[in-house]
């Protein structure tokens, strides 16, 4: 059916303000976690010296966004009768302008959808991408990955504008849209460097260039002029780059030096986390997994149904757009020994929009069926039956549609304020939330609430042994705990140290080859002093130590190897504030 454009742009509004009111619920019910940490720790020195290369492993136009949007929240909650009121607490202010972001995300990929198959997949895409739980869990953490998803679908959105607008509208320039798409990219480089991905834009232009009839050609000085322009933006929004410590950063981020842990647990089992390892590293399936058991079902069947459309002609040219994007970003992440759910962000819209395509086909061809059981009547019930025939084809669709729509809102909506521990039926559901993918799932959202409790249990001077030693200092200070002694888990000369009335933090998702051993012996040995949850699911078991349980980890971590290097923990005073 045919919407008026004041409709249509009612619907889209009404997607982008339910998106970013899920995105935005209960946003600080979680604590931040150690990646958070020092993008905050990063603001602070921003905001102490001027432009650094604090955490310069990673570009500045998200944390320079960040930066605003703390400075903000120290002026509202300055003001007597605005923060007096309602305080916006430091996981806030952090994490808003990712959520903005996200929620606007749902506009560009209608845009995207409808110039490469039509307004209704436009709209079935932007609806699931509104409503999935794992894309809203990707935008309620403070991760660049948000940011560079937004800038690469607005990068395509004007690549294929002006793709249209030069095959078929000769009287107008199709240039300002290049460079607003060179643009774009700049600023996706400036949101992480992910280069990679601009491939799947300039493959999809080559594809067309040996057809003589194309007019899409831009000739190798405009192709010049693009990454010009292109490099010109990312040198504006991340000035950060011309610094020599930040190419330093950068060195040691590529060169591995910088990963602080050994493992990650992936369905209950160690796997080695270095990019490197490639096929020894984490299993080349592990997206795989996560399309199937992360994504409400009925996303899930649309994906199934609408994959294997992408290989027929009648679809369109924009088909080879969707599997150049799957197909490269796979190669980019499925083969690398370490991968995190997050960087699925970026491929996450193009599953929907291929989801949206099952949808439709799936509703046309019910439809259609349907049509022809009812027009297929005899004898004198023939010509009423001729009269209803037509309403299958004119509702059906749309039905199965918000149908699925509907699915997904649901699952956002139980799933809330937790959106990462969704899983699907055909995962399991809730009673596997937290089994595949912990250290993604849980990601350290329960260091604050154990840190708050533990301060008021501790004797003065007590250590605490965790895998997120800064992260739990942090949050020490945010107690009023100074005092308290934040010590790395996986280091045996300071598991050695540890006396009675120490706490040692076991934590979902932070478990390791290097801590494996003192976490078994730990739990053997004595009881969790408290647990915390998320929700419903056990988040982090916290051991006040005795003497037995004091002699069992001294004992496992005389059998561990002492690590080589031990980075230090800073918190800087500012983060604190």
């Amino acid at each position: 059916m045919s919407v008026s454009r004041t409709v249509l742009i009612a619907t889209l509004a009404m997607l982008v303000f339910v998106g970013f009111g899920l995105r935005l619920l209960n946003l600080s019910s979680e604590g931040l976690s150690e990646d958070e940490l020092n993008k905050l720790e990063a603001v602070a020195d921003y905001r102490e010296h001027g432009l650094t290369s604090a955490n310069g492993e990673h570009p500045l136009l998200m944390k320079a966004l960040l930066t605003g949007s703390l400075v903000l929240a120290d002026k509202w909650n300055s003001i007597s009768f605005l923060g007096g009121h309602r305080q916006i607490p430091p996981e806030t202010a952090l994490r808003l302008p990712i959520t903005v972001f996200g929620a606007l995300t749902t506009i560009l990929i209608y845009l995207l959808a409808t110039e490469l198959f039509g307004a209704e997949v436009g709209l079935i895409a932007a609806a699931l991408w509104a409503f999935d739980p794992m894309a809203i869990g990707f935008n309620r953490i403070a991760k660049e990955d948000t940011f560079l998803v937004f800038f690469f679908l607005l990068a395509n959105v004007f690549w294929i504008r002006g793709q249209r607008v030069a095959e078929s509208q000769p009287d107008r320039r199709p240039e300002n849209y290049y460079w607003a798409t060179a643009a774009a990219f700049g600023a996706m480089m400036a949101s992480k460097y992910v280069p990679q991905l601009i491939t799947i834009s300039i493959g999809y232009y080559w594809l067309f260039q040996r057809i003589p009839e194309t007019r899409w050609r831009l000739g190798k000085k405009k192709m010049l002029m693009f990454f010009g322009i292109m490099g010109a933006v990312f040198v504006l929004l991340n000035p950060t780059i011309l610094f020599p410590a930040t190419w330093h950063q950068m060195g040691l981020f590529a060169g591995q030096k910088l990963i602080g842990h050994d493992a990650y647990e992936f369905m209950g089992q160690l796997y080695s986390h270095r990019m490197t390892d490639w096929l020894k590293g984490i299993p080349w399936y592990f997206y795989h997994v996560f399309v199937l058991v992360k994504l409400p079902s009925l996303t899930v069947l649309g994906f199934v149904v609408g994959l294997p459309l992408l290989f027929r002609r009648k679809l369109g040219d924009g088909r080879y757009l969707i599997m150049l994007w799957l197909f490269i970003w796979m190669m980019i992440f499925s083969f690398a020994g370490g991968k995190f759910t997050r960087y699925f962000t970026v491929a996450l819209p193009a599953v929907l929009i291929t989801s949206a395509i099952g949808v439709q086909f799936a509703g046309n061809l019910i439809a259609q069926r349907l049509s022809a059981l009812l027009s297929a009547d005899r004898g004198p019930r023939r010509r009423s039956a001729a009269g209803v025939v037509e309403w299958p084809r004119v509702y059906l669709h749309a039905a199965l549609a918000l149908l699925v729509v509907a699915t997904a809102f649901k699952a956002a909506v139980d799933a809330a304020p937790h959106f990462r521990l969704y899983t699907n039926a055909i995962g399991g559901g809730a009673a596997k939330r937290g089994y595949y993918f912990p250290h993604d799932e849980f990601y350290d959202a329960s260091v604050r609430d154990v840190m708050f409790e533990i301060a008021k249990q501790a004797k003065p001077g007590a250590k605490v042994a965790s895998e997120t030693p800064g992260l739990a200092a942090y949050y020490a200070q945010r107690a009023n705990r100074p005092d308290l002694v934040c010590v790395l888990l996986s280091d045996p000369n300071v598991l050695r140290q540890l006396g009675e009335g120490d706490f040692v933090i076991d934590a979902p998702g932070r478990r390791y080859f290097s801590n494996e051993l003192v976490i078994s012996a730990l739990s053997q040995a004595s009881t969790p002093a408290f647990r915390v949850s998320l929700g419903s699911v056990s988040s982090a078991s916290v051991y006040l130590l005795d003497k037995k349980a004091q002699e069992a980890v001294v004992d496992a971590a005389r059998r561990l190897t002492p690590l080589a290097r031990i980075t230090p923990v800073h918190v800087s005073p500012d983060a604190t504030q």
